[in-house]
């Protein structure tokens, strides 16, 4: 396979660093530009659009930090359930694992935030300073009115929708509802106000300015990627057997005649890159996979009347004649555990423990003696309730003959997403323990649907 290489910091007297010349990204239209298109509205509806929804009376989706409680619509979830999110993360980098040896970076180019943001900002671009061509007139333009209003409502558009972008994130983690009123009556907190600004300085400077130096200096995956491919990647190439030697002509004329193969050498694969490479160097590391060179190749081809595919995704061995295995162990391994995973955290959350028992022991004490030769432990016992109702709790021991619990009330009422604490002091008789003892702390639903149990250590004087 090519090497993946990249010449973007490599200046023609051979230094290696070189000042950065402004990427005017083509507009081009086609299959894979609708596609990039339909993945940026349905994914900024996602994240603009599910802190309104509604759940049970909440926030559907809500982190909230200060509770410690993280809702993500008919689930809550807690700090014990951590491992859940070390779980999700280790999916997710699988998941890019297996789908880049798959078919490329597929991520980088339709769903990245990065690809997503950047994707919006040039169209606002577009929307006040015109096309590819007037955006490049207008920067080497002296300053003029024109261009001043041009600049500004550029501006204007970029700050606000950062802006807007900085408060729906800080939207996740406190009430969009709550966060909305504090913000019209100019009520803001402090932390609320930094994230919000913060975040949205992030978003205005990251795809308003940086764009694609993010993805060619900052973003690790560029750099990592070439290990996860092979020659049966699905990568987008170039292919040179067919296009080469390269040359304008005349569309009436026939290529073969003149030696020359389907590339026309009009740049428009260069010009549509949001990175701005040329394709037709090779595999660079630079390019994210977004398939804007395609839809710019495939539109010069209807013109040629030539067939569409001189760029176009690929394997290597598919562009070397050989044939491409889809089904190969690194796939294979990479999917077989990757469904495991999955189907495992499926059943983890299915499964899980709507309510829990936390159970500290009362450290002034060790014991008690009680009339009629008992001895008492006193304990702080906490119910955590992860469902989506409330459930009145009966609280028993069980690992002592005559063991017994007394509470302040028979049945504790927890509601839903909620964490109670209350004193538990259980009794033993004296014949019935002699030192130290582990028990369990049993709390069970009045319906009986759920039940939840703890470890304690109940401790009694030695026998003698």
């Amino acid at each position: 396979m090519n090497a993946v290489r990249s010449d973007a910091a490599v200046s023609n007297d051979g230094s290696l660093y070189i000042a950065h010349r402004k990427v005017y990204p083509r507009e081009v239209t086609g299959r894979f530009n609708r596609l990039r298109v339909a993945a940026t509205i349905a994914l900024l509806g996602l994240f603009y659009g599910l802190p309104w929804l509604q759940w049970d009376g909440r926030q559907a989706v809500l982190f909230d930090l200060p509770a410690r409680k993280f809702y993500i619509f008919g689930l809550t979830f807690f700090p014990q359930d951590f491992f859940l999110l070390s779980w999700l993360l280790i999916i997710a980098a699988l998941s890019l694992f297996f789908f880049t040896a798959l078919a490329g970076r597929l991520w980088c180019g339709y769903a990245c935030p990065q690809t997503v943001w950047t994707e919006i900002f040039v169209w606002m671009e577009r929307w006040t300073e015109g096309n590819r061509q007037q955006r490049m007139r207008l920067d080497q333009a002296p300053w003029s009115l024109q261009k001043v209003l041009r600049k500004s409502g550029k501006q204007a558009l970029w700050i606000a929708f950062a802006l807007y972008t900085g408060f729906t994130f800080v939207g996740y983690f406190t009430p969009v509802r709550t966060l909305t009123d504090s913000a019209l009556t100019a009520s803001l907190g402090g932390w609320e106000l930094f994230w919000v600004l913060f975040y949205g300085f992030a978003t205005y400077g990251n795809a308003g300015y940086m764009r694609e130096q993010v993805c060619k200096y900052m973003c690790p995956y560029a750099r990592f990627q070439g290990a996860m491919f092979d020659r049966d990647s699905l990568i987008i190439s170039y292919d040179a057997k067919r296009g080469e030697p390269r040359g304008s002509r005349a569309r009436s004329i026939d290529p073969k005649t003149k030696g020359l193969g389907d590339c026309i050498d009009c740049t428009l694969c260069v010009q549509a890159c949001p990175t701005g490479i040329d394709i037709r160097q090779g595999l660079q590391l630079e390019c994210i996979a977004c398939a804007a060179c395609i839809d710019a190749c495939d539109s010069v081809m209807d013109k040629m009347n030539y067939p569409r595919g001189l760029v176009r995704y690929t394997t290597q061995n598919a562009l070397d004649d050989k044939p491409t295995r889809v089904f190969r162990p690194r796939i294979v391994i990479y999917g077989s555990v990757l469904l495991a995973l999955v189907v495992g955290f499926g059943v983890a959350v299915a499964n899980r423990q709507l309510v829990e028992v936390d159970v500290l022991r009362d450290r002034n004490a060790l014991y008690r003696r009680l009339d009629g030769d008992l001895i008492e432990n006193v304990y702080t016992v906490r119910f955590i309730n992860k469902d989506t109702r409330d459930h009145a709790l009966h609280i028993e021991a069980r690992g002592i003959d005559g063991v017994s619990v007394d509470t302040d009330r028979e049945l504790q009422r927890v509601g839903a997403g909620e964490v109670v604490s209350v004193a538990v002091r259980i009794r033993a008789p004296r014949s019935s323990i002699s030192g130290g003892r582990d028990i369990q702390i049993v709390a069970r639903s009045d319906d009986g649907d759920l039940e939840a149990r703890s470890k304690a250590r109940f401790i009694a004087p030695v026998s003698q």
